[in-house]
């Protein structure tokens, strides 16, 4: 969280709520979370919680999507606001690393697979969207990248549609402009973890 108070921000957007729901979302753009999780979350009454989320929602700030008979609530990263709003509600480790995992909960994800993980590409895919939300590079001999796609999965509280491949995999259709690939790197892309610059080689 940015460095100015509260009390200030609660001017700047007119509700204490409001703040505390644009702190959660734009935090964590990657994330989504249903109404009682917020509520816990941001220590507010449901009903103020529920008010600022239509209100947030009708103009387009936040998403809405259901899954499982829930209604989860997500920053809209697509939103002309959406890089001012991050920019304000996180503290920048590396500007040049915009969407590095480092900023984000799915540092703490990666860490049990730390040692077979290669890359990940995390996306903003809509339901109904073409693509995938998540490609994982590295080592599944074990079916530990398996168990722990399935791990983040119950983490998220909604379906994921995933892809793993090994490095070569990987480098061979990044080679030959698989199409795969090339359609991925044009989604929205919100999360990247690439420490040995693996989805960049041959760029």
């Amino acid at each position: 969280m940015v460095k100015e108070s509260t009390t200030n921000l609660e001017k700047l957007f007119g509700s204490k709520t409001r703040t505390k729901l644009l702190g959660l979302f734009f935090s964590t753009p990657s994330q989504s979370y249903y109404v009682r999780e917020i509520t816990r979350l941001i220590d507010e009454q449901i009903n103020s919680v529920r008010r600022e989320l239509l209100n947030l929602d009708s103009i387009g700030i936040i998403k809405s999507e259901t899954f499982d008979n829930k209604v989860y609530y997500s920053a809209n990263t697509k939103h002309p606001y959406s890089k001012p709003l991050v920019d304000l509600f996180t503290v920048k480790v590396d500007s040049t690393k915009e969407h590095d995992v480092r900023k984000s909960g799915w540092e703490e994800y990666v860490k049990p697979v730390r040692n077979f993980l290669k890359a990940l590409v995390v996306t903003n895919r809509m339901p109904g969207e073409d693509g995938i939300d998540l490609l994982i590079v590295g080592d599944d001999k074990t079916k530990k990248l398996t168990h722990w796609a399935e791990v983040v999965e119950k983490k998220q509280g909604k379906p994921l549609d995933y892809v793993i491949m090994s490095e070569d995999d990987y480098s061979y259709r990044k080679s030959v402009k698989d199409r795969f690939i090339t359609d991925l790197m044009l989604m929205d892309i919100t999360e990247t973890y690439d420490p040995e610059k693996i989805l960049v080689k041959g760029k």
